[in-house]
Formats: structure tokens, sequence, C-alpha cells
């Protein structure tokens, strides 16, 4: 199947175009369908390509010298869209140049233009941001928002279950994923108004929406696998990822300093590698990068920025197939579904 080209931002994320290349590079090899537009620095990126031969054939390049800093404003970026490396990446997705955008750089600038260039879809509100998290289960648990916005009514809640749900069917091949409201407690008395409204209209319209809604799931289950779709506010969102990242990197690093404490411990750590390492792969970030901006007229996804070339390789992955699997169309059919009338009736907060 030949798939609309990646429009990559060479110039983002901590490595900017070296990384950027090889990892799209990798992609390529993985799956010979795949075509680039690279955006960014053209001496740079001819330089890089000359190691990677498979991708100069199916790559075009959009020469771009100016930069979103990462520690920019976005409001700030927004003045500059129209000749940074990011802002013209995600104009090639509004233009029909690219069927999908990845960049390493900056979320907030990367949020704010695509917002203002893409726009919202019809029907939904407010973009969300997305990712994959690891579990116990089978498969990857879908979670959003994570920090495009940090407060959210009850019907931003609810569009966000129709997108991630869209997404998880994708990525998991159920249909009809497991979708739960992060909340403080399971109790359907929990939680704040915007949680209890939300949950009420998810129920029932369960059955339209083709999910399996069952209230409530608290952060410490998360990775369990008993779940395949966790809704929240940006702001607690954020707060939890953050919270897994970091759980993450401390049982890495105490197992390794424990393994490393004594020649008995180094022998322990011989006899158990084959485990360690299967850890280590499940919790590196790099084999679930890719996070995707929810509710878009078009696909951009956001590869962390600390991301090797595996990461990014990942990242555009996770593009082609939501490509592939046209997202954005299977979004509009479950909002169709759902109903105007019915997105109505749940409480909306004021502006």
């Amino acid at each position: 199947m030949s798939l609309p080209r990646i429009a990559v931002d060479a110039m983002g994320g901590d490595e900017g175009v070296r990384v950027m290349v090889e990892g799209a590079a990798l992609a390529r090899r993985r799956h010979d369908q795949f075509k680039f537009l690279l955006v960014g620095d053209e001496l740079r990126i001819k330089a890089a390509l000359e190691n990677h031969p498979n991708l100069r054939g199916a790559s075009e390049i959009l020469h771009c010298e100016d930069v979103v800093a990462g520690d920019e404003r976005p409001t700030q970026a927004l003045r500059r869209a129209k000749t940074t490396s990011m802002g013209l990446a995600i104009n090639a997705v509004k233009t029909g140049d690219a069927g999908a955008a990845v960049s390493a750089g900056n979320t907030g600038a990367l949020m704010a233009m695509s917002k203002l260039a893409l726009r919202t879809m019809p029907g939904i509100d407010r973009p969300a941001l997305s990712a994959l998290l690891p579990t116990l289960g089978d498969n990857d648990l879908v979670m959003l928002d994570l920090g495009a916005n940090t407060e959210c009514d009850a019907r931003n809640l609810v569009q966000f279950a129709i997108m991630g749900a869209a997404y998880s069917r994708i990525v998991t091949g159920i249909e009809a994923p497991r979708v739960r409201l992060l909340n403080i407690g399971t109790e359907e008395t929990k939680g704040t108004e915007n949680l209890q409204a939300a949950a009420a209209q998810l129920k029932a319209a369960a059955d339209e929406l083709a999910i399996a809604f069952d209230g409530f799931v608290e952060a410490d289950k998360l990775g369990r696998g008993d779940v395949d779709v966790v809704v929240t506010d940006g702001f607690s969102g954020n707060i939890a990822l953050k919270a897994v990242e970091g759980t993450a990197r401390f049982v890495t690093d105490l197992l390794r300093r424990a393994f490393t404490s004594s020649l008995r411990s180094k022998f322990g750590f011989l006899v158990s590698r084959p485990a360690t390492e299967l850890l280590k792969h499940h919790l590196d970030p790099n084999n679930h990068n890719g996070a995707v901006f929810l509710g878009l007229n078009g696909v951009v996804v956001k590869s962390h920025g600390s991301a090797n070339a595996v990461g990014v390789a990942n990242a555009v992955a996770v593009t082609a197939r939501l490509l592939e699997e046209n997202l954005t169309e299977r979004i509009a059919a479950d909002l169709a579904r759902l109903g105007t009338d019915n997105l109505r009736n749940v409480p909306k907060a004021a502006e």
C-alpha cells in the first residue's frame, strides 16, 4: 500500500539532524514503502543522508535553518511558524504536501502550531496529547490527555474517550476497548463534578461508542493491563506520566546499583541477565515513543526530545500506522455515531 509521505522536523530534539535522519532511515529499512519530506538545514541533512542511501532516494528536502528552541514560549514560536522547521513540517500537512508530521521539538510550540494550522475536527473542542504506556497485559495502554489541556470539562473528557478508543482500536485491534477515567478512587461517588458527568455520559453511550466503560481507575493500576484507554485532564495526566517514567528509571537504576554492589551480586546479574534485559526493553521509553495529537484535521506525532534512532523510528512507525488506518476518519465516524445532540447534553465549562 502506498502511503502519503511523512514530514519530519529534522532540526527538533536533543540531537537534531543526525538522530532524526538516522531514525527515519531505520524506519525506512523496516518498511520500504515509507517516503519522507525532511525539513531543516539542507547541507546538514544531505551530509547525514550520505550514510543512509536507502533513505536518500525516498526523501525530499525542504530547506530551513530556523529552529524552535526547547525553552521557547509557544506564543513566540507561533510568530515564526512560517520560517521554522517545525512550522514548515506542520504546514506541509495542511497543504497536502505530506500526510503527517513528526517532530521531537518543543511540545507546547508543536501543539500551538498544529492547532492553529490544522484546526480541530468538527465535534472536537480541544485536541489532546496521547501516548502508549507499557503494561503487564498483552497490549500497551492508551492514555490522554498528557499535557495539552491543564483544565478540562466533562465534554472534553467524553471527546477524549472517543478519540482514545479510536486510537486504541488501531494499535491493539480490540473492537471494544476498556475505557476508564483516572480518579482518586473507583467508587462512583469519588471525583469532581466533571468526572461524575463524564462517567454518566460514557456509561449511557457505551453501546453506541463500542467501548467497555466501567467507571474509574486509580493511578497505581495503570500498568496492570486491566484497561486499554485511560482518560484524564492534561494536568493530572502529565503528572501521572512523569511519575510512571520516573518509577521506571528508579527501578532500572536500583537494579543496576544492586547488581554491581558485590562480586556475588555481579554473578547474580549474569544468571538473571535474560530477565533483566527483558525488563530493560519493556521500560525503555524509546520502545514506546510517539505521542499523538488527537482531534486535529491531520496527523501530528511528537517524538521524545531525548529519543535515539530506535525511538524516532518507532515514532515514524506509529505515524504511518495512523495514516494507514485512517485515524481521523475513524474518530469522525465515532463522533457521528454518538451524535452532536448527545454531546450538547454534556456540561461544558464556561470559556
